[in-house]
C-alpha cells in the first residue's frame, strides 16, 4: 500500500487570506515580502528551483493574484498544486495542523490579554505554591529570546522561572537546562499545563535555555510542548486504527498531544529535522504517513521578523529537498504545505492569517492546477482517499489523478 510524506513548512504562508482583516493582517504575504526584500536587499531574487519546480510559485502567484516580485529560479515542470484558506478561529499552530488533518477549531481558545502581569493572579499564585518557587519572572507578552535576555541573568541568581506568553494560546516557561534543571522544567510545565485548562489555553511550552550570561544565553532544542488533544479523530488516528502507521518528526507528536502516532523522531534545527525525516521516511513501511514539521521557519526567523535569516532558510531546505525526494517510492504521495503565516517583514511579532501552498507530488499524481481549497480540511480529506482509510469528518476530496 502507498505511504505519505508530509512536509509542512511551519508558517509559510503565500499571500493574505480573505478574512485577514479581521486579524489585522490585511496585506500580509509570507514569500512575496521575503522576495521582496531580497530584491531590495541583496539585489538578487529568492533562489528556490526545486520548490518552483513542483508548482511554488505557481501556487503563491494565483493567491497572491498577481506575480511575485522576483521569480524563484525554475519553471513548474510536476505535480498538483494550489493553495488553502483556514476557516478555523484563530491563526495559531494547533489549529492549523488540527484543520489539515480533518479536525477544524470551531471555538475560541483562551488567550492571555497583551498587559503587564498578564495572567491572571491566581494562576500565578498555584504555579508558585504547587511548583514550590520562590516566585516567577515576566508575566508578559514578549519574544522568547528577547525575554531570556533580559532576565536569564536574574533567573539564574533567583531560582524564579521565566513565564511569558504571546497572541497565541499559550504559556511559555523559560528556565535554564543547569542552573533550574531539564526535568524540573518540564515537571513545571505539566502542573502549568494543568492549570491552565480552565482558561481553555492550547499550549504550555518548555523553553529551556544554556549559556552563562546575557550575551550569550541560547535557546536548546530541548523544547518541550504540552497541548491538548484534538476534540475530534484527526487523520492520524484513522490511519493508525486501521492498521497504518503514523511516523511523526519534530514537534508533531506534541502538536497531536502523541495520540494517533507511532513512532516520534525529535529532532530540532533544520538540518536535523531534514535528517531525521530522511531517517523517518527510510524507516517507514507501507501504509505509513510520515509527517515532518520544519518549526525553524516560524520559531527562528518568523517571530524574530528576520526575512533575510528566513530567506536563507528556505534556500537551504529548497537544496535539500532532492536528498527527501530521492527517497520517495513508486506509491508514495508527497505534500509540501504549511499551517499558518508568518510575514518576518509585518508588524509585531505574531503569526500573520494566510493562505498556504498545497503542492502535491508523486508518479501518480497528474500535472495540473487544483480547484483552490476553502478549508485546509481538504487536504486530510485528499490524503485519506489516497491512503484508502476512513473519510476524515470534513474536507473536500481534490483529483489528484
Amino acid at each position: 500500500m502507498s505511504r505519505t510524506i508530509i512536509l509542512l513548512m511551519d508558517s509559510f504562508g503565500i499571500g493574505y487570506a480573505h478574512d485577514a482583516e479581521s486579524y489585522g493582517d490585511k496585506g500580509a504575504d509570507t514569500l512575496g515580502h521575503i522576495c521582496q526584500w531580497f530584491k531590495e536587499n541583496n539585489d538578487r531574487p529568492l533562489y528556490l528551483p526545486n520548490l518552483a519546480k513542483l508548482g511554488l510559485q505557481a501556487a503563491a502567484e494565483l493567491s497572491r493574484g498577481k506575480a511575485l516580485p522576483m521569480g524563484l529560479g525554475a519553471s513548474y515542470e510536476k505535480g498538483a498544486y494550489t493553495f488553502a484558506e483556514e476557516v478555523s478561529k484563530g491563526k495559531d499552530t494547533l489549529s492549523g495542523h488540527w484543520e489539515i488533518t480533518g479536525v477544524p477549531v470551531d471555538f475560541d481558545w483562551g488567550y492571555f490579554p497583551e498587559v503587564p502581569n498578564c495572567f491572571p493572579k491566581e494562576l500565578v499564585d498555584a504555579l508558585i505554591n504547587e511548583g514550590n518557587l520562590p516566585g516567577v519572572l515576566g508575566e508578559r507578552h514578549a519574544s522568547g529570546t528577547q525575554i531570556i535576555e533580559e532576565l536569564g541573568e536574574e533567573h539564574v541568581r533567583s531560582g524564579k522561572p521565566i513565564i511569558y506568553t504571546s497572541a497565541d494560546s499559550v504559556l511559555q516557561i523559560a528556565a535554564h537546562e543547569e542552573a533550574f534543571g531539564l526535568e524540573r522544567l518540564y515537571d513545571l510545565c505539566k502542573l502549568a499545563f494543568k492549570l491552565v485548562q480552565p482558561y481553555k489555553i492550547a499550549r504550555v511550552i518548555a523553553r529551556p535555555f544554556v549559556g552563562t550570561c546575557a550575551a550569550d544565553f541560547t535557546r536548546t532544542t530541548n523544547r518541550h510542548d504540552y497541548a491538548v488533544p484534538a476534540p475530534k479523530e484527526t487523520l492520524l488516528d484513522k490511519i493508525v486504527e486501521s492498521g497504518g502507521k503514523v511516523y511523526a518528526v519534530g514537534k508533531i507528536a506534541d502538536i497531536f498531544a502523541h495520540r494517533g502516532i507511532t513512532k516520534h523522531y525529535a529532532a530540532g534545527g533544520l538540518d536535523k529535522i531534514i535528517d531525521a525525516t530522511k531517517q523517518a521516511i527510510l524507516d517507514a513501511p507501507s501504509n505509513t504517513l510520515v509527517f515532518a514539521n520544519f518549526v525553524d521557519f516560524d520559531s527562528s526567523f518568523g517571530h524574530r521578523r528576520d526575512p533575510e535569516g528566513y530567506g536563507k532558510a528556505l534556500e537551504y531546505f529548497d537544496s535539500r529537498l532532492p536528498e527527501l525526494l530521492a527517497l520517495v517510492q513508486e506509491e508514495d504521495l508527497v505534500l509540501i504545505t504549511a499551517d499558518h503565516g508568518n510575514d518576518p517583514t509585518w508588524e509585531g511579532t505574531d503569526h500573520t492569517r494566510e493562505k498556504i501552498p498545497v503542492l502535491f507530488s508523486g508518479s501518480r499524481v497528474a500535472s495540473k492546477q487544483l480547484t483552490p481549497m476553502s478549508t485546509f480540511a481538504d487536504i486530510g480529506q485528499t490524503i485519506a482517499a489516497y491512503m484508502q482509510v476512513e473519510p476524515t469528518l470534513t474536507g473536500t476530496k481534490a483529483n489528484l489523478f
